[in-house]
């Protein structure tokens, strides 16, 4: 997990890039390097030692004349050591060295041979290749300049200024001078009439386990992000009993306005159950709005409910940093895939129900993944996301969408992947957290945090403020005065056009109150929410 920077073209100064690199110095606070190759291209990596402690340092030479950056995990790494690249000298032992060495043997095509998480940049003399894992769970931008210079970036700060115009890097694909932008990834679920396969609860739950299994891949330390709620839950279940395995114990960090809040509680009698070594984070409303613009400044994203999900998980994140821990794994996903937001109950057809989880997947690289990824990040923690496997996506994404939606109002959201993992002989989870309704994390916090969060808004921006919003802000300009004020904060720090289009707005649908908190939805059991203005 790193921040790189690449710029492709002559006459940039390498101490510049250097310096532009340092604004990303979070994202890898263990070393850094800069290489300028014989003509002329820049790249610059900020590193944070996950595999490979001693000799991972990038970029990394191939065999060749190639040099590579790369942030992210590369979960098959041996196994293309071991196979398609066993003819192939290795000067690491790092799982990013496999990927100049593919493009050495392949050429553009090797992507879809990647099992992980990615962003890379491959520089061989004038030609070179950029690449996005699937489905964006590592950032990546990049832009053009006055002169004509490619910038690539794992986030916006360093080129912004930079480069005229600049955008988001699309998951999924990869980009080559010759080619331009290539779409490797096309997944048989991205058609909604694939969803055709029959429910099997024993492969939903297998299937897991393995992408949780790879995940644990790390030569420090591994925790998890337990809220309480089913995801995180489920993915601390599993890990737990993995790492037992090998006679390890699971550390599990949980966060909230106080100990009586939802999410603490039920993460409590979740790790009491497991037996983790249970850490339990604190942080106040006026603290949360202290750290505002900085936050917006990691983030790099005026989206209303990003912004309220990563302020605990920022505190959380620098709690977890001093305890020395730099890889933790999240239950990021598994909303998504199996309709767990609550507006998702209703769901007008069976069809509507399917395209709405195939949009959300598609769409997590602008909200939840990039919450995940910056907001960890800020303070040098990976965020690993099991329910993003692959091999996970391909089978549950095309279950029968009849299979995943609630029979009855009663029934519990992602209703299978909860019978999946509910086994009375060999217990994963307590039942009441099992079946515990979703609570989406902004609120399971504690509910003060939302309302407490939108009064203070509403006493920052007049009426006058915000009636005047969309001749203030051409694009996308915010409607409320809790979306006003991260707007107005977001502008301060990246006051280019290119950076308010990389940003999209989460909006929950087939519900009247459009507020994304999930206690707009008339489903949830506390559904009292303070009224955005």
């Amino acid at each position: 997990m790193c921040g790189i920077l690449v710029v492709i073209g002559k006459g940039k100064d390498g101490e510049l890039v250097k310096e532009l690199s340092k604004r990303m110095s979070h994202r890898g606070p263990d070393e850094s390097d800069i290489y300028i190759t014989e003509n002329g291209h820049v790249l610059s990596h900020e590193r944070l030692s996950i595999i490979d402690l001693q000799s991972g340092k990038q970029p990394i030479k191939g065999s060749g004349k190639a040099y590579m950056v790369h942030n992210g995990e590369i979960y098959n790494h041996q196994q293309l050591r071991d196979g398609v690249l066993k003819d192939h000298v290795f000067r690491t032992k790092s799982d990013s060295e496999v990927i100049v060495h593919l493009y050495e043997k392949f050429g553009y095509d090797f992507c879809n041979m990647l099992d992980g998480d990615w962003a890379f940049v491959v520089v061989d003399g004038n030609d070179f290749i950029a690449g996005r894992d699937p489905l964006g769970v590592k950032p990546l931008y990049y832009g053009l300049d006055e002169r004509g210079r490619i910038y690539f970036s794992s986030e916006m700060k360093p080129i912004a200024d930079h480069c005229k115009t600049f955008s988001t890097f699309p998951p999924g694909h990869y980009y080559t001078p010759k080619t331009g932008f290539v779409k490797y990834y096309k997944p048989d679920y991205e058609d909604y009439l694939q969803a055709d396969q029959d429910l099997n609860l024993n492969l939903i739950r297998e299937t897991l386990i393995e992408a949780t299994r790879k995940r644990l891949m790390s030569d420090v330390p591994v925790g998890v992000l337990l809220s309480g709620g089913l995801d995180s839950s489920l993915t601390s279940a599993i890990a737990s009993r993995l790492l037992a395995e090998s006679g390890k114990k699971l550390q599990s960090f949980s966060i909230g306005l106080d100990a009586e809040a939802p999410d603490a509680k039920a993460a409590r009698k979740v790790a009491d159950f497991l037996g983790t070594e249970h850490h339990e984070v604190y942080f106040s409303v006026q603290e949360g709005i202290e750290i505002l613009d900085k936050l917006i400044w990691h983030l790099e994203t005026y989206d209303v409910t990003s912004i309220r999900a990563s302020v605990p998980m920022y505190f959380l994140s620098k709690a977890i940093a001093d305890l020395g821990i730099k890889v933790v794994l999240s239950g990021e996903g598994a909303d998504e895939i199996f309709g767990g937001y609550l507006y998702f109950r209703n769901a007008p057809t069976a069809i509507d129900f399917q395209k709405e989880t195939i949009e959300r997947v598609q769409k997590l690289f602008t909200a939840d993944l990039l919450r995940a990824d910056k907001a960890t990040m800020a303070h040098g923690i990976e965020t690993r996301v099991p329910f993003l496997d692959k091999a996970f996506l391909d089978m549950a994404i095309r279950i029968k969408a009849e299979e995943k939606m609630p029979k009855t109002y009663a029934d519990k959201e992602k209703y299978i992947l909860r019978k999946a993992f509910d086994t009375p002989e060999d217990p994963y989870l307590p039942q009441e957290v099992l079946w515990r309704q979703k609570e989406q994390f902004s609120d399971g916090v504690g509910y003060n945090w939302i309302d407490e969060l939108i009064t203070y808004c509403s006493s920052q921006v007049t009426d006058e403020q915000l009636s005047g919003a969309a001749v203030e802000f051409l694009y996308n300009a915010p409607t409320t005065k809790e979306a006003y004020l991260y707007r107005c904060i977001f502008n301060k720090h990246f006051p280019q056009t290119s950076a308010a289009q990389t940003v999209r707005k989460w909006i929950p649908k087939w519900q009247e109150n459009l507020d994304p908190s999930g206690r707009a939805n008339a489903a949830h059991v506390k559904s009292e929410l303070t009224t955005a203005k």
